[in-house]
């Protein structure tokens, strides 16, 4: 069989993005909005489950972001930190840090665990890269809290974000690094996606062989509210330095891009022996749900360019890594998993897997 996992989050329903806005508005408590939460949480896990997914998440109903979750109870921060632009327009931005030393708030195993108390298949885990986070370190520095002093607390917690995972039960553990291709828009030189990859694999570095069979990374676009902030970028600038990760698995958007067979082709010189590569099959932006049909041709064009023992298929990326993202519907999303699931078993009856 050809594996298949979900990238992560799932639109939330109204009544929590309601709820959430009630809740920091002041007019609902927080035992409330934790009613809210749970119920989208059971009710994420129970409608994965019908699609017949091998593989869940928790949908990130509880997350405030995919980024900023770990910032969640931390009380040294600053608003004005680096802004995120989309293609639409809209922005999104990081707080800074205003003191050290730096420590997580929350932690992704909190939500791990959480998941597999009503799950009855295996949970994969989504984290934040270290590189997206050593951008809340200000330009101007911190009297008292050089930057290498930060980037040494920042690993040690990357660190025990994904161990704690992985010893909470994982699946899979995926390191959520979308920036890698902003990095190529932000400095075409490659020497801040180099510096990026560097400072994760300083967290890797930390992990034996087997653990790291067990981890991932996810690369996309940067879709959010149907826009993204980087697929003007030639994965060509991307792809061989991401591959230079010390994961084992790599998740990489494939369904949104113009022209797959040019991507494939650099996954295919890039690939190490050791990893699977998972490629993207339904695209969350495009409102169209694919067919099972359509998701089996997708395969089937990976498996024409890449080792058929270490494909995968997943989705593009999150359906919704910010809470406030109601720009896809519960439904479309759940429809175009279904189609994923689908239409990977038809490939792999097609290839005699």
């Amino acid at each position: 069989m050809i594996p298949t996992e979900p990238i992560g989050s799932i639109p939330r329903p109204k009544t929590l993005i309601d709820g959430q806005a009630a809740f920091e508005e002041g007019t609902i408590s927080r035992e409330e909005l934790h009613a809210l939460q749970d119920d989208a949480l059971a009710d994420t896990i129970e409608r994965l489950e019908e699609t017949g997914s091998p593989v869940i998440s928790d949908g990130e109903q509880t997350k405030s972001s995919f980024v900023t979750y770990p910032l969640d109870g931390v009380t040294n921060l600053a608003p004005d930190g680096v802004v995120i632009p989309f293609e639409d327009g809209h922005t999104r931005q990081l707080p800074t840090i205003t003191a050290g030393p730096f420590r997580f708030g929350t932690y992704a195993s909190s939500y791990l665990t959480e998941a597999k108390k009503r799950a009855r298949v295996p949970v994969k885990q989504a984290v934040i890269a270290s590189s997206v986070l050593s951008l809340l370190y200000p330009q101007d520095g911190i009297e008292g809290y050089p930057r290498e002093a930060f980037l040494e607390d920042l690993v040690g917690e990357c660190e025990k974000d994904i161990r704690t995972s992985l010893d909470a039960g994982a699946f899979k553990v995926q390191i959520d690094f979308t920036e890698g291709r902003l990095a190529c828009k932000l400095d075409p030189s490659g020497g801040l996606l180099r510096d990026f990859v560097a400072l994760n694999n300083r967290v890797l570095e930390r992990f034996s062989d087997d653990e790291r069979t067990r981890i991932g990374v996810h690369t996309c676009p940067g879709g959010d509210q149907d826009s993204t902030h980087s697929a003007d970028v030639d994965y060509a600038q991307l792809l061989p330095d991401l591959f230079q990760m010390n994961v084992g698995n790599v998740y990489v958007e494939m369904a949104g891009e113009d022209d797959p067979a040019h991507v494939l082709t650099i996954i295919a010189e890039h690939l190490r022996p050791e990893q699977r590569v998972f490629v993207g099959v339904t695209d969350p932006i495009d409102p169209a749900v694919e067919s099972p049909e359509q998701v089996r041709d997708r395969v089937l064009e990976a498996a024409d360019r890449l080792p058929k023992d270490r494909l995968g298929t997943t989705d593009d990326c999150g359906f919704s890594p910010f809470g406030d993202d109601d720009s896809t519907s519960r439904e479309v999303a759940f429809e175009k998993i279904r189609a994923r699931i689908d239409g990977t078993k038809l490939a792999g009856e097609r290839l005699g897997l």
